[in-house]
């Protein structure tokens, strides 16, 4: 079920990864330069508050046409504590920038925005009723995780580590890095709820949508990889 890709290096300028690094990075200074009453309206107005998007007494089709639903998408991109900006980020970066490479910057940014999009969706749906808002891109990176597993199942991962003065080059298995993930996200599952709602779904969900998306992508892969 997985697709092998090679990972001879291309030429070509990679900016996916960069622009959504900066783009979360500029919404955590502004967050974080807001007065607290501010900052909490601004959670409740541009997080997926699961409560506001969706209402179980109603009918879901037209919720889902509903234009408040832009908030799976802006959601993404806040985030409150450091810690969980960093968490997100560095694993965006190990896992996305060969997943760009091998996809293109365009494509990974679809299986970004989209996957966080989906993730965050299936989220608000477990969340019915919830007040609290989901965000941050865990979801999104969720989605990189899976296609990364998809594209390079047995992938070992070089990380530079400080061992006192010196700096050690150690080449770890992918899937340890991804336990390490699943552990911090464990660990945000307790911190969370002091500033959003936290809800395993949203991943779950983001990481099988990063398996698909890889699994449909496959074509697309090979024609990029042969030019």
């Amino acid at each position: 079920m997985f697709v092998h890709v090679e990972t001879r290096r291309r030429r070509q300028w990679q900016w996916a990864t960069l622009l959504i690094v900066i783009v979360c990075v500029l919404c955590f200074v502004r967050l974080a330069l807001m007065p607290l009453p501010q900052r909490l309206a601004m959670l409740q107005e541009w997080g997926t508050v699961p409560a506001s998007i969706f209402n179980a007494h109603e009918s879901l089709w037209p919720q889902l046409t509903d234009p408040s639903l832009l908030r799976l998408f802006t959601a993404l991109f806040i985030h409150v504590t450091w810690l969980h900006l960093l968490s997100n980020l560095l694993f965006l970066v190990i896992f996305g920038l060969p997943g760009e490479r091998a996809l293109g910057s365009l494509r990974f940014l679809l299986l970004f925005v989209i996957g966080g999009i989906v993730a965050n969706l299936i989220g608000a749906l477990s969340l019915a009723g919830v007040r609290l808002p989901i965000i941050g891109c865990s979801g999104a990176v969720s989605a990189v995780v899976g296609t990364y597993v998809a594209l390079f199942p047995r992938a070992r991962l070089g990380l530079v580590l400080p061992l006192g003065l010196y700096l050690e080059f150690v080449r770890v298995p992918a899937f340890l890095l991804i336990g390490i993930w699943v552990l911090l996200q464990l660990l945000f599952s307790y911190a969370g709820p002091s500033y959003g709602a936290y809800v395993w779904w949203a991943h779950i969900g983001g990481f099988v949508f990063g398996l698909v998306f890889a699994l449909f992508s496959r074509d697309a892969i090979a024609r990029r990889l042969r030019h």
